[in-house]
């Protein structure tokens, strides 16, 4: 605001563009205001560094592998066969995981990928969850960092809860989305927001994606910055995001999301993942 009273001192002012002015500074002290964060101490509940040797897969007590195709139970008409292979997720030997799709027949499939996740390993409620991520990109290319309610088994989807952290259409690597679904806003009809650079991609470096979850709002973020929040009265159906969820982590290949592959999509493709952590209020 202050930058903005500079410039606009430049300039030689009626007595109407005075008023302006005003009027100006005060909405963006009021919008300032409503932007401010409450400071928190986060506690660090759960993480994972992802340290260990190139090839060897992510530590057994922290994920469980998603193996299968997208055509069956997950939906959404994705192409790729979800393996347990190394080639589709292993640790770099860098400290990251990577969990890389590939154009080659498999079992039926023309594509393979990875999907992990810790359900039934680990699960919270409320708190802030991240992880810092350097995404793939391609037409076809979707990676994903999101969660479940892990009462999915006996309240099956979307009245469980699904809070997607950070969603790309490979075909738009300067764009993500953060998005919720829930009964009555899922699918097609589910509450999401852009956030973009106009100048970078997300495939170009490494960028923290994060929620910070309380019994009343959910806010999402890039890089820190708040770009959306949601409560209860953002939803047309039942908030439903008063229980555990647990983590999941994949690159699908094509979908009703984004797309399919084409001819300009370079194979193979990797999701790299520096940290994932989870962290509590403690205060």
């Amino acid at each position: 605001m202050n930058l903005l009273f500079i410039k606009l001192s430049r300039k030689i002012f009626t007595a109407g563009s005075v008023f302006l002015l005003i009027i100006i500074f005060l909405s963006g002290c009021k919008k300032e205001a409503v932007q401010t964060l409450p400071e928190r101490n986060w506690q660090l509940t759960w993480s994972d560094e992802f340290d260990g040797a190139a090839g060897t897969s992510p530590d057994a007590a922290n994920w469980a592998f998603d193996i299968g195709t997208g055509q069956g139970g997950w939906g959404n008409q994705e192409l790729e066969y979800y393996t347990n292979r190394s080639q589709n997720v292993s640790l770099d030997g860098n400290g990251n995981l990577l969990i890389t799709a590939r154009s080659e027949p498999y079992a039926g499939s023309s594509f393979t990928s990875g999907r992990i996740k810790t359900q039934g390993l680990f699960s919270q409620a409320y708190g802030r969850f991240e992880a810092r991520i350097k995404t793939p990109y391609g037409p076809g290319i979707w990676p994903a960092f999101w969660m479940l309610g892990s009462n999915i088994e006996t309240t099956p989807w979307p009245q469980c809860g699904e809070i997607d952290i950070m969603e790309l259409r490979g075909q738009e690597p300067n764009i993500i989305n953060g998005t919720i679904h829930g009964p009555g806003y899922s699918g097609g009809s589910s509450i999401t927001k852009r956030y973009g650079f106009t100048d970078k991609r997300f495939d170009q470096d490494y960028h923290i994606f994060a929620v910070e979850w309380t019994s009343d709002k959910i806010d999402f973020f890039v890089d820190d910055y708040l770009y959306q929040r949601l409560t209860a009265s953002d939803v047309p159906g039942q908030w439903v995001y008063d229980h555990p969820f647990h983590i999941i982590l994949n690159v699908a290949v094509g979908g009703n999301y984004l797309g399919f592959p084409t001819s300009q999509t370079p194979f193979p493709q990797s999701m790299s993942i520096d940290y994932v952590r989870v962290y509590k209020a403690a205060n």
